[in-house]
């Protein structure tokens, strides 16, 4: 596998995909951009048979949101396959669902900088929102 999964149609895929992206997709974005996390994510990025929502190549860190077509069993199997596929890669996945954007952004981004600085989740310092259930990290676990 190249280090990109490039092809003329994946390329294509992935920009229409960035055009296409939900309302959480766009509200995630800026504050993955310019590396404010430490690190480079990119946007739709082709791996394999699949385009991950963010992923930060440097360090193999996928970002997923989920909206509520997640929720169904079909959905969920699909999910734990493309899990399983991401973690044969080295790769660790980190799923937020939709709804925890719109309801403590910044312990979405609070899980996120962890999962980036390999900070281990537990009890928030003083000062510190806590991550609302969710942030569910998946995969190659370190």
């Amino acid at each position: 596998m190249t280090r990109f999964s490039r092809t003329r149609e994946k390329t294509a895929r992935a920009r229409a995909l960035r055009r296409a992206a939900t309302k959480h997709e766009k509200m995630l974005w800026p504050h993955l951009t310019d590396a404010k996390m430490g690190v480079s994510f990119r946007q739709q990025h082709p791996l394999g048979p699949y385009y991950l929502d963010f992923y930060a190549s440097s360090i193999k860190l996928a970002v997923e949101l989920d909206g509520g077509q997640h929720g169904t069993d079909a959905a969920q199997a699909h999910d734990a396959a493309r899990d399983r596929y991401l973690a044969h890669q080295g790769i660790r996945v980190l799923r937020f669902a939709n709804h925890e954007l719109n309801d403590n952004l910044d312990g979405v981004l609070e899980g996120i900088w962890r999962a980036v600085h390999g900070t281990p989740t537990g009890p928030a310092s003083p000062g510190v929102l806590p991550l609302s259930g969710g942030g569910i990290e998946h995969g190659n676990h370190h």
